[in-house]
């Protein structure tokens, strides 16, 4: 098993959709929120997310492809 750490900063029209459950269901992830800062226009995370690399790459790239901005934090995935 794998961790990664990253921030997301979600655009307005996904503030109150269920993003980060859906991949960590879809994608068989287990996320740990460390950090939340929500407005109505904004909204940022800080994520650490567990499990395999491949589960890992597949869920960050689904979160991008919605349009939610992903940071990796500490640069690499951590082990």
């Amino acid at each position: 098993m794998a961790k990664l750490r990253v921030k997301l900063t979600f655009p307005q029209h996904l503030i109150k959709e269920p993003v980060v459950y859906t991949m960590a269901k879809k994608y068989d992830l287990m996320p740990n929120i460390r950090r939340a800062k929500v407005t109505e226009t904004v909204g940022e995370m800080v994520l650490e997310v567990e499990g395999t690399e491949e589960n890992l790459e597949k869920g960050i790239e689904s979160l991008r492809q919605q349009g939610v901005k992903v940071e990796l934090i500490e640069g690499d995935i951590i082990e």
